[in-house]
């Protein structure tokens, strides 16, 4: 096996050889995780459980990745459903946070590394397992976040990452998959590599690693259609929030896993949230990555206007501030930090008088927030019509400008910079 320089285990956490007898796999069913599976055995002289949590991922059957865990030698293959758990624990503050990481990212990676990290403690600490295996990279962001997550929640628990350990690059791991008889879906051709749950669906990999080049979209997308694809009329959607969360699609209550797959159902079909980014990540490093995030397109747009409608001017102001810390502050991996439970009870609190219908428009990659309709609005028509009419005292506005453009008029007198 070929190694780029010996690898080095420096942290206190890291376990060493012979020093436990039972990993947990967070697995995947992926190329990483599935040839990291048979690598461990070998490598650690330990036995294997596998991990495979369910956030709403479509691409993959689970019964099928656990079968394929259990072949791969695994003493046990566990499915753990947290459909309901990570929607309206995590993506309920994603929404009500605006959640958007450098443009159009709506977080959906780290978002569920804080699941899995939580429940991995959990079944960890059921089945014995002394230490938690993950697929993750050492130039990627998510080594930080499930090492960091993990040992906060159980100091106890020791980690490996033999991505970080065996020096392979993608094309060495698929010919170990080749002559090790593990089944995979990359191929030279096809290089791409996917993070999925209910929220998003991340591909990496191929010529969307170099922004110098194009991505092939047709054959990267696996949730939306190209822009290309999409109908030729729009589709409308009405959708009912309470305190800051969708409550009702179209009228009709359901629970918040329900109104993102059918959003995600609804998006895809019109192009809605395909994003192209190059992102910094938080181990220094510039990356492209293309984001399928229809749900969270369309559910962040119609909250963010409403937020707006009830919100004061300050309040909207401040606000933006707030979200933009939320969304560094997970993507940093920092989800337990106090500072994330502070910005958290800010959010709530705002979100009080969130609540209301909105009327969403789709149409060829757009989402488009047509109608708002709330109890808390601050729009008073009688007040900002351009009609005639005696609420709105116009008489006042020039005693207001006078005093409100003191500042400014003072210090041009003083001292004029475009001189």
């Amino acid at each position: 096996m070929k190694h780029v320089k010996p690898y080095t285990k420096v942290a206190s956490y890291e376990a060493e050889k012979g020093t436990f007898k039972k990993c947990l796999l967070l697995y995947s069913g992926g190329l990483d995780t599935s040839v990291m599976l048979k690598w461990i055995q070998e490598q650690y002289d330990c036995e294997v459980v596998a991990l495979t949590i369910d956030l709403g991922q479509t691409a993959d059957d689970l019964n099928v990745i656990k079968q394929k865990a259990l072949d791969l030698g695994a003493v046990e293959a566990i499915v753990y459903d947290a459909k309901l758990e990570f929607a309206e624990k995590l993506l309920s503050s994603a929404i009500k946070a605006n959640a958007d990481y450098q443009g159009g990212y709506a977080l959906s990676t780290p978002l569920g590394r804080v699941i899995i990290s939580e429940v991995a403690v959990k079944i960890a600490k059921e089945y014995g397992c002394q230490v938690v295996a993950h697929g993750c990279t050492g130039k990627g962001n998510d080594q930080v976040r499930f090492e960091g997550y993990i040992t906060t929640l159980d100091p106890s628990l020791k980690i490996i990452a033999p991505v970080r350990e065996w020096g392979m690059g993608r094309q060495e791991e698929i010919a170990y998959a080749h002559e090790n008889n593990i089944p995979i879906k990359q191929t030279a051709e096809v290089p791409y590599s996917y993070d999925e749950n209910m929220w998003g669906n991340t591909g990496e990999g191929g010529e969307i690693e170099n922004p110098s080049l194009e991505p092939k979209l047709p054959a990267i997308l696996q949730w939306c259609k190209t822009i290309e694809e999409t109908p030729s009329e729009p589709t409308y959607i009405k959708l009912g929030f309470e305190k800051g969360v969708p409550k009702k699609l179209d009228g009709k209550s359901l629970p918040l896993a329900e109104i993102i797959s059918a959003c995600n159902k609804l998006g895809a079909e019109h192009g809605v949230g395909v994003v192209q980014l190059i992102e910094d990540r938080l181990v220094g490093l510039k990356v492209r990555g293309v984001y399928e995030n229809p749900a969270a397109t369309i559910l962040i747009a119609a909250h963010k206007k409403l937020e707006q409608l009830v919100s004061t001017r300050e309040e909207n102001k401040f606000k933006t501030l707030i979200d933009t810390q939320w969304a560094y502050m997970l993507y940093a991996a920092q989800w337990f930090e106090p500072t994330m439970h502070h910005l958290n009870a800010y959010i709530d609190d705002q979100n009080q008088k969130v609540s209301g219908t909105v009327t969403v428009k789709l149409f060829k990659g757009k989402t488009t927030v047509v109608a708002l309709d709330s109890p808390f609005s601050l729009f008073n028509e009688n007040l900002a019509t351009f009609e005639k009419n005696a609420a709105f005292n116009q008489n006042a506005s020039p005693g207001f400008i006078e005093i409100y453009n003191l500042p400014q008029k003072t210090a041009k007198g003083v001292y004029d910079y475009d001189k």
